[in-house]
């Protein structure tokens, strides 16, 4: 087994890297299974073929339940959007709330989707 943070061998019981402090399983530079480097999002190891377990990174790296709740009590004006970096889908549920009341409904969407780990962050997005 080899870190997957810095590449280096590890015991099969070992809690943490000793060569970088990283805990077991953390990292995706290298391989787990032969600690060839990876490039990046790869899904596959292009040395040994192993698969390589790359999270995907739905809320942009910020809390599930902080994200749930703040799309609950705010999402109709998108704050969850901003706390995000969804900076143009924030700016038009604030819009839409002034204009038609359609965020409302927005949010809802929004909600369930966080909840249900079927949000995908995408800065880009308009709603």
């Amino acid at each position: 087994m080899y870190c997957k943070n810095c590449g280096q061998q590890m015991n099969d019981n070992q809690a943490i890297c000793l060569a970088c402090g990283v805990e077991k399983g953390k990292g995706n530079a290298y391989c787990s299974n032969c600690g060839a480097a990876l490039a990046p999002n790869a899904s596959v190891c292009m040395n040994c073929g192993v698969a390589t377990a790359q999270p995907k990174d739905r809320l942009n790296g910020q809390d599930k339940i902080l994200m749930a709740v703040l799309c609950f009590f705010l999402g109709s004006i998108g704050i969850h959007n901003f706390v995000m970096g969804e900076t143009k889908k924030g700016i038009v549920k604030i819009v839409a709330s002034f204009i038609c009341g359609i965020s409302t409904i927005l949010m809802l969407i929004d909600f369930v989707k966080i909840l249900t780990d079927k949000y995908t962050y995408d800065p880009n997005a308009l709603f």
